[in-house]
C-alpha cells in the first residue's frame, strides 16, 4: 500500500517534493485527493523568519487539473503557524506550497496556468465553453479575470516606429496607435483632439528612432 501511496505521489505531484498523498476517491464525474504536506515548518510572508510552531490546521478544497476526463479537486490539510518576531504584525500565518497554492487561492497554480493559457487564446466567452469541455468549469468572467492578473511582458526598444491615425469621435476625438513594425505588437496609443497631430509634434513616445509611413486617408474613416 505504501508503494502505491509513493507511485501516486509521484504521478499527481511529480514537482513537489513536500507533499504526502493520504487517500484518493474517484466517482463518475469527480476525482479527490487528500493531502498535506511534510515540511517542518513556514517562513512568514512579512519577515520570511521560519517558524515550526503549529497554531492550528485546517483543510483547503482546491481546484486541480482534470484527470481522465474527471475534475479533480485538492483536499489539503494545511497549518497555522504562529510568528516568532515579535515586530511582525501577523500573530500568526499560514503556509504556502510554492508551484501549488496561493493565498486566498481557490484553484492550484496549474490549473490557474492552465485556464490563463486558456484565456490568452480564445479569451472569454469562448475560453469558457472550451475549458467546460476540458473538464475545467470556469465562468468567462474568470477567464477575463486571470488574463488581466498576468504581468505585463517587457517591451524592448523599438527600432522602426509604424503609426496609424483614426477618429474615434470625429471632428472632437483623435488617436494614433503606435505600432513595432518589426515584431508587429501596438506600443502605444496616443489621444488628441486634432487630427494628424504627429506631423506638426514631434512624437512623445521614446521608442523613436525610425518612424515609417502614416496611414494616407482621412482620420474620420477609422482605422483599418
Amino acid at each position: 500500500m505504501a508503494e502505491v501511496v509513493l507511485r501516486l505521489k509521484e504521478l499527481l505531484f511529480p514537482a513537489n517534493a513536500d507533499i504526502a498523498v493520504l487517500s484518493v476517491g474517484v466517482d463518475i464525474e469527480r476525482a479527490r485527493v487528500d493531502a498535506r504536506c511534510t515540511m517542518a515548518g513556514a517562513a512568514c510572508p512579512g519577515y520570511e523568519v521560519c517558524s515550526t510552531g503549529v497554531h492550528s490546521s485546517y483543510l483547503r478544497f482546491l481546484a486541480d487539473v482534470p484527470s481522465a476526463g474527471r475534475s479533480v479537486v485538492l483536499q489539503l490539510r494545511v497549518r497555522r503557524f504562529r510568528c516568532r518576531n515579535s515586530k511582525c504584525p501577523r500573530r500568526t500565518f499560514v503556509e504556502q506550497i510554492p508551484g501549488l497554492t496561493r493565498k486566498y487561492g481557490q484553484r492550484t497554480e496549474r490549473l490557474r496556468s492552465t485556464l490563463t493559457a486558456v484565456g490568452l487564446a480564445l479569451v472569454g466567452r469562448a475560453g469558457a465553453r472550451l475549458a467546460a469541455v476540458l473538464s475545467m468549469p470556469i465562468s468567462r468572467s474568470t477567464v477575463l479575470r486571470l488574463v488581466e492578473a498576468l504581468p505585463e511582458p517587457e517591451v524592448s526598444t523599438a527600432r522602426v516606429v509604424g503609426v496609424d491615425e483614426y477618429a474615434t469621435r470625429k471632428g472632437r476625438r483623435y488617436s494614433a496607435v503606435l505600432v513595432d513594425v518589426e515584431t508587429r505588437r501596438p506600443i502605444d496609443l496616443l489621444l488628441t483632439d486634432r487630427p494628424h497631430p504627429l506631423p506638426r509634434t514631434r512624437c512623445p513616445h521614446p521608442a523613436r528612432p525610425h518612424l515609417c509611413g502614416h496611414a494616407h486617408r482621412r482620420p474620420g474613416r477609422g482605422p483599418a
